[in-house]
């Protein structure tokens, strides 16, 4: 009965608005002191919680995606996949897929993309007649290939959890991000010939070669990262640093657009959504020994057994649960609170850790775009200027490609594993 009360309250300030961070800060405490606890225990509980050091990584990333949206490297990112495929039927909807599949080798954050890319996206297709409420949606479900291609923050935060190897998620997210990619462009194909979209001139091979030598340093970014961590140079939570450095050594050499005034603005945008982040996991923490102390996890695995006790079955329950779940709260914090429940199942089911993190953060990164509190929606309608009631429409159809790669993941666990395999056998 307390822990039943204790959710409902929590669920409670959440739909009148309370921050999540905040929201589960306040509970924890209310429950520590009607417990007996103390509140002197739920200070320590937010200090240890943030003591990690793969944590360091994820500052880092967002450092680095911040100094990429400041410069014009997204911009000549967006060129390049205008020159190669602007030409297709549904023309600069490609493009805006496309690119946000180059953009996510940089940033690992969906609203990095929504946000910096995707605001150059959905200007350039509305200045070229597209309707206002697809070039939203387009953006904003391209923006989730961010946390699937490498590097990725949510994959850094589920291999501190789960102990899964970093570099391991960050190979598995490759073929997934790779097949959504082409999954949507074949849904807009489709969408283009019904709609009669407008398409964007032909590029020749030299406009084609020029954008790509422009774009070459970006692209290069998961290569150095995925590079560094598996021949030893550095670790995953290193790597976060290297990108960073990176980031400002190709723009102070070849776009030559950082300035101290830009710089400074990426690292005040940084301190704030790490800042964010850091209440969400210090909340966490309180709230997973709410959890440990009502049994919570056991029950939790004897929902989830009670509906599936094959690996497949499981996996299934997990991503629906996930999928209901991901309506209301934000993608960390249900990584941080549900993740020490299932990794021990995951264990006894012989599934693979790896496997399962891209899946779930795959599954937690469509609950971004599901109504009423997907954080990726209220990204793209206040940068855009799309009303909620819009962009909801005309986002939905664009799910189903996306649940399409999913099912295919949970079915055909080797779209994730092969490339793990192939480079950490």
């Amino acid at each position: 009965m307390t822990f039943l009360i204790f959710i409902t309250v929590w669920m409670v300030l959440i739909f009148v608005g309370i921050p999540i961070a905040v929201s589960m800060i306040a509970v924890s405490v209310g429950y520590f002191l009607y417990t007996g606890i103390g509140i002197n225990f739920a200070v320590q509980r937010i200090v240890d919680g943030l003591n990690s050091f793969p944590i360091i990584a994820v500052p880092l990333f967002i450092l680095a995606a911040n100094i990429f949206n400041s410069s014009s490297i997204t911009r000549n990112l967006f060129g390049f996949a205008t020159h190669l495929v602007g030409h297709i039927r549904g023309g600069l909807g490609h493009v805006n897929i496309l690119a946000s599949l180059f953009f996510s080798g940089m940033s690992g954050s969906a609203v990095a993309d929504a946000g910096g890319l995707g605001k150059i996206e959905a200007e350039a297709m509305q200045k070229a007649g597209y309707p206002h409420d697809l070039a939203a949606a387009l953006t904003a479900v391209s923006s989730i290939l961010g946390p699937l291609v490498p590097p990725s923050i949510p994959m850094v935060v589920y291999g501190v959890v789960s102990g899964a190897s970093i570099g391991g998620l960050f190979l598995g997210g490759i073929i997934p991000g790779v097949l959504c990619t082409l999954a949507m462009m074949v849904m807009l194909y489709i969408v283009a010939g019904r709609r009669q979209l407008p398409v964007h001139p032909r590029a020749s091979w030299n406009e084609i070669g020029h954008s790509f030598l422009r774009s070459f340093p970006a692209l290069m970014t998961p290569v150095v990262i995925i590079g560094g961590i598996f021949s030893g140079i550095f670790s995953p939570t290193e790597a976060a640093a290297v990108t960073a450095l990176y980031a400002i050594f190709i723009d102070l050499v070849f776009y030559k657009e950082l300035t101290w005034g830009k710089l400074w603005q990426a690292i005040y945008e940084t301190a704030v959504m790490s800042s964010t982040i850091a209440l969400i996991i210090g909340g966490v923490s309180m709230m997973g020994v709410v959890m440990a102390r009502e049994k919570a996890p056991e029950q939790i695995a004897s929902l989830l057994m009670s509906v599936a006790s094959t690996p497949t079955g499981f996996v299934f329950a997990v991503c629906a649960l996930l999928l209901i779940l991901g309506c209301f709260i934000e993608v960390l914090a249900l990584l941080l609170v549900l993740v020490p429940s299932f990794i021990p199942l995951t264990l006894a089911l012989n599934i693979d850790p790896v496997y399962f993190g891209v899946v779930i953060i795959f599954t937690l990164m469509i609950g971004t775009l599901t109504p009423p509190m997907g954080m990726i929606l209220f990204v793209v309608s206040k940068s855009h200027g799309v009303p909620m009631h819009r962009l909801i429409p005309a986002t939905m159809p664009w799910l189903i490609p996306l649940l399409v790669v999913l099912v295919a993941m949970i079915l055909y666990p080797p779209i994730v594993t092969a490339l793990p395999r192939l480079f950490m056998s």
